[in-house]
């Protein structure tokens, strides 16, 4: 199988993230929701995407992997990495105070034969 566009052998995983990152931005956005915010860095991490769907607003772990070695992008968002965005989140949401439900989504993006396989969970983990 041939490596997926931007995840070229040796290529920095900030390089290869944010090419996945790219085309998931376009995939949110063709599924209907309006993009806020991306790469939103804070002292407790980052969040990959902050959209909204409808009225509720949305943070987004994207997660990509150009083969099957490991399973499947979706695997990897673990408790762990929950935890993580559900601070930054937190802090996010201090800064930028809205009066709206929000939500958890994880997309992760696989790639194979025919390109990218997009997997979407929308309320993915509640705190």
């Amino acid at each position: 199988m041939p490596a997926a566009a931007g995840f070229e052998p040796g290529q920095h995983n900030r390089g290869r993230g944010t090419s996945a990152e790219a085309a998931a931005v376009v995939y949110l956005a063709a599924q209907g929701y309006e993009i806020v915010a991306q790469n939103v860095r804070t002292d407790a991490g980052e969040i990959d995407v902050v959209a909204r769907d409808g009225e509720t607003l949305c943070f987004i772990e994207v997660k990509a992997r150009a083969g099957e070695r490991y399973g499947p992008a979706i695997e990897a968002v673990d408790a762990r990495k929950q935890y993580r965005l559900a601070r930054a989140a937190a802090l996010y949401l201090v800064w930028n105070p809205v009066d709206a439900p929000c939500r958890f989504d994880v997309l992760g993006l696989d790639y194979g034969p025919d390109g990218w396989a997009y997997t979407l969970v929308r309320d993915a983990f509640q705190l």
